[in-house]
């Protein structure tokens, strides 16, 4: 069985629903608040609930943190790669949801973001797995050239999908320069692209991210889908599914681990992609970040559709 190896950082979301984010100086009343594992794990989440069996290689905690994470890392059937660290507790972050479902993010790092060469020489790349690197890592000092490393050393048949988030503009340009020549797939959301690209057209800056070196792009463009460019000539646009937005938080994750799963089970990309745009379609329809549906979800709602 395909298996996703997730380097990611999970870490402790702190979600608070607000009518609006506060000025300068202010305070606003929220409506509502959750405390529930986050980054990562909203990814490996949305692999497992399409079949994917999913194991994280990543760091966690000492302490309530820590603790939590692992609970529900272990609810979410997702095997552990790394003992327990004692130094450190997990991170967390503040995610403030507005009313038009928009997330805005405050991070604080704990021992997920010291990933270094040791922690990556336990891990064992098994025939058939798949790679998952997000930005959060790369761009911390330790862990960003560490997994530039590792990732070279790795057998080119490996595939790796790197998610860069809103932080890519932050990661050291060598490192980043390797992740992309190393990546299968590049999925990022537009925002995160035209940083990268200059280009606020997503299939020029798709194009031009393969022309960096990528073997694929997914640029993500919200409810309107994504775009899938293999080629520096003939990017695809995968058209989206509206919906009602209650909550947006995760919705990118929803959308690149089930990508990641349908092509563990051999669907050729654009139909992959098809499947990710209705997975991040369902995902923002719930409140939470945890929130991407089944496989068995996402086939009826394409069912329904078709009637």
């Amino acid at each position: 069985m395909n298996r996703l190896v997730h380097l990611g950082n999970v870490l402790v979301d702190l979600v608070m629903t607000v009518p609006q984010l506060p000025p300068r100086g202010g305070d606003v009343l929220a409506t509502s608040s959750r405390m529930m594992a986050g980054g990562g794990f909203n990814v490996m989440v949305a692999a497992a609930r399409q079949g994917m069996h999913v194991a994280h290689g990543g760091l966690h905690g000492t302490g309530p943190l820590g603790d939590l994470v692992r609970k529900q890392l272990d609810g979410a059937g997702i095997e552990l790669l790394q003992a327990v660290r004692t130094d450190q507790d997990t991170g967390y972050d503040v995610a403030l949801v507005d009313a038009e479902g928009e997330r805005t993010f405050v991070t604080s790092f704990g021992v997920e973001a010291t990933l270094g060469r040791s922690d990556l020489a336990r891990i064992t790349i098994k025939p058939g797995d798949f790679v998952y690197v997000s930005g959060y890592s790369l761009v911390q000092r330790s862990s960003g050239p560490a997994l530039a490393e590792w990732m070279r050393q790795l057998d080119a048949g490996v595939p790796v999908v790197v998610d860069p988030g809103p932080l890519v503009t932050d990661i050291a340009p060598d490192v980043l320069a390797a992740t992309l020549r190393r990546a299968h797939w590049w999925s990022c959301n537009l925002r995160e692209a035209t940083l990268l690209t200059g280009r606020e057209d997503p299939a020029e800056a798709a194009v031009e991210l393969v022309g960096r070196g990528c073997s694929g792009v997914v640029v993500r463009t919200g409810p309107d889908g994504c775009v899938l460019a293999t080629d520096v000539r003939n990017p695809v646009e995968v058209l989206g599914f509206r919906v009602s937005a209650v909550d947006t938080n995760g919705a990118g994750d929803a959308h690149v681990g089930a990508f990641i799963a349908c092509l563990a089970r051999g669907l050729e990309p654009a139909e992959a992609a098809r499947y990710a745009n209705v997975a991040a379609a369902l995902a923002v329809t719930k409140p939470g970040p945890a929130t991407a549906p089944t496989a068995t979800e996402i086939d009826d709602f394409l069912t329904r559709r078709a009637e």
